[in-house]
């Protein structure tokens, strides 16, 4: 059995995964990355309480198979551009280039629909950075998770996210065809989606939008 990471447990996303994880019968253990202690217990769970700026001193504690990188936030949470794009592209970035120099074979990565690294709009673009340096990175398996705007309960409340959500579920009946990626979707179904992937274990650089992402994780 394989040992799976995560950095971003305790977000909408990641928190989905780490139940999914713990039982699931794949992994036999799985190792947590936080900034505070979560208070929760499981024989499977391994929690490292770290300083994210610092992850130098923490690169023999990420040993495993999969590196699963749920981490994310917004400008408006971070408090700048700079800070947003510290949690967003350098983390995962220091983070995957750790887990080359460990022999991970496959990183799973949530990023978001219409990420591009020549994107005009600031978190687009960042997130697309970020992309653009895993498809260049040796990893055997590279998945980049791209949903549209996500439901569920959050930790810290996003104005922006649950107006967003409101309309787009009144008006669910547009997104038809090739809007069909636009549908808002629940947190919980890219958990499950990131899982089957890292199941799936497809070699290369793949990119899932939101649509495809319903479905795995229907």
């Amino acid at each position: 059995m394989k040992t799976a990471l995560i950095i971003g447990s305790t977000g909408l996303i990641g928190s989905e995964l780490l139940k999914i994880l713990l039982e699931s019968s794949d992994y036999a253990q799985v190792v947590t990355f936080v900034k505070r202690d979560t208070g929760i217990q499981h024989t499977k769970l391994k929690q490292h309480i770290i300083d994210f700026d610092k992850p130098e001193m923490y690169q023999d504690l990420i040993v495993g198979d999969d590196l699963f990188c749920t981490i994310g936030t917004t400008i408006k949470n971070a408090g700048s551009q700079e800070a947003f794009r510290k949690v967003d592209f350098t983390y995962p970035k220091q983070f995957a280039t750790i887990a080359l120099q460990q022999n991970i074979k496959q990183f799973l990565l949530v990023s978001s629909l219409n990420a591009d690294a020549a994107s005009n709009n600031f978190y687009l673009k960042t997130k697309g950075e970020i992309q653009e340096f895993l498809k260049s990175a040796p990893f055997e398996s590279v998945s980049i998770l791209q949903p549209s705007l996500l439901l569920g309960q959050r930790n810290e409340f996003r104005f922006g996210e649950k107006v967003g959500a409101f309309f787009m579920k009144m008006f669910s009946f547009i997104f038809q065809g090739n809007l069909k990626k636009y549908q808002p979707i629940e947190g919980v179904k890219v958990a499950k989606a990131m899982y089957k992937l890292a199941k799936k274990n497809t070699a290369g650089f793949n990119i899932y939008e939101s649509d495809v992402i319903q479905e795995l994780g229907n």
